[in-house]
């Protein structure tokens, strides 16, 4: 089975293509570009260097959220655009799940961290038995203090990763009361290679949709829809009271 897989949930933009347990090509860039300006060329770029065809595709894994809005979408506008075209399936691989991947066959609890603005972060609390990847805690938006208070209940060592990390260190330093280490640079950001490999699970298990299928997972709304609900609340305030 050969598996495309897309990376575009926050600031790191990712290719990835593996087959069966092999990891073909990769490409990551953690640089100033939007992904509108770099999935497209990265891909071709991969597909020339392995002398891939795409049509010999069998599914594309997409890194479907939480993450940044204008990311996903592009991520999401992406993969449906190519399975489309080729008329494959996608495969719909949470973001903080793949991002957990990184630290496969980790001891300790992993905690991925995505630094979600307003205090608040994407992330989930997981574990590794016999290779395969246990959800504590599924992936979801909340307050740090949250996701802090409930690994300091837990007690066990436990990983931290991702871009939230650097965010909230000060926060996790006093006030985890459970035994941490964060993970290092080459570990710690989101990868396609860990969407491509959790993929491959996926679709093995059959969790496949078509492209028209396909949504992001935001799991919260946007800056703009807040500020839009926030305006109409006041807007509907000012009317009651001018009656």
């Amino acid at each position: 089975m050969k598996i495309l897989a897309l990376e575009s949930s926050g600031l790191v933009a990712g290719i990835a293509v593996a087959e069966d347990d092999s990891l073909l090509g990769e490409y990551t860039i953690n640089y100033k570009k939007t992904h509108s300006q770099t999935l497209l060329p990265m891909l071709d770029e991969v597909a020339k260097m392995i002398e891939l065809d795409l049509n010999t595709v069998d599914a594309i894994a997409v890194s479907a959220g939480p993450g940044s809005f204008t990311g996903l979408r592009i991520g999401s506008a992406t993969a449906k655009g190519l399975g489309l075209a080729l008329d494959k399936p996608l495969i719909h691989v949470p973001t903080v799940d793949a991002l957990a991947c990184n630290l496969w066959g980790c001891e300790s609890l992993i905690c991925p961290l995505m630094d979600a603005r307003r205090n608040q972060t994407y992330t989930g609390i997981y574990s590794f038995d016999n290779g395969e990847l246990q959800v504590i805690r599924e992936q979801c938006a909340v307050g740090i203090s949250d996701i802090i208070g409930q690994i300091s209940e837990i007690g066990q060592p436990v990983v931290f990763l991702g871009d939230g990390v650097p965010v909230f260190s000060s926060y996790i330093e006093e006030n985890c009361k459970a035994p941490y280490l964060f993970a290092p640079a080459h570990m710690n950001k989101q990868r396609a290679g860990s969407v491509a490999w959790l993929g491959m699970q996926y679709a093995k298990a059959g969790k496949l949709e078509t492209a028209a299928e396909h949504r992001p997972d935001y799991l919260r709304m946007s800056q703009a829809e807040r500020e839009r609900k926030e305006r109409l609340k006041a807007e509907k305030a000012a009317g009651a009271g001018e009656e």
